[in-house]
C-alpha cells in the first residue's frame, strides 16, 4: 500500500507572492525560486530529525489572528543569535523566546501579518517521542 513518507511543502496564499519570496530570502536567509522557498533538511550529526504536522483546535489562538488557518514552523540552528539578527532587521517579534525540554521557540510575523514559529530543537532530538505544545 502507498503511504505518505514526509512533508513535501506548505502552501500559503499571499497578496504579493514576489515580495514575500524576497522577504523570506532577505529576512530569514532562505533560498527562493520562482515558485517559493526551498530548503534542504539535513542532520549533520546523522541523527533522525522530525517534522510535525500539527493538528490544532479550530478555536486555537496559537496562530495569532483568528483568520490565519496555517502557521509555518521553521527549524533554526541558534535561536538566541537569530532573534538578535531579526530585531536588527526590524522584523516583528510577537513574543519572547521560550525554552522547553524539546527546544526553544519564538514567534514572528511576516509583512502580511502571518505568524511564523521559529524552533531550535533540543540538541538530543533523536526520538519520535518528541512532542511540541498544541496550545
Amino acid at each position: 500500500m502507498a503511504k505518505v513518507i514526509g512533508l513535501g511543502g506548505v502552501f500559503i496564499k499571499f497578496k504579493d507572492p514576489k515580495a514575500m519570496r524576497l522577504w523570506y530570502e532577505e529576512a530569514l536567509g532562505m533560498k527562493t525560486n520562482a515558485y517559493g522557498v526551498l530548503f534542504e533538511f539535513n542532520r549533520p550529526d546523522a541523527k533522525r530529525g522530525f517534522l510535525q504536522l500539527g493538528t490544532f483546535e479550530a478555536e486555537s489562538t496559537y496562530f495569532g489572528a483568528a483568520t490565519q488557518q496555517v502557521m509555518l514552523n521553521f527549524r533554526v540552528d541558534d535561536l538566541t543569535s537569530f532573534e538578535k539578527e531579526l530585531r536588527d532587521k526590524g522584523i516583528r517579534i510577537v513574543d519572547t523566546l521560550e525554552s522547553y525540554d524539546f527546544g526553544k521557540f519564538l514567534h514572528i510575523e511576516d509583512p502580511e501579518g502571518n505568524r511564523i514559529e521559529l524552533w531550535e530543537p533540543a540538541k538530543d532530538e533523536a526520538s519520535d517521542e518528541t512532542s511540541m505544545p498544541l496550545a
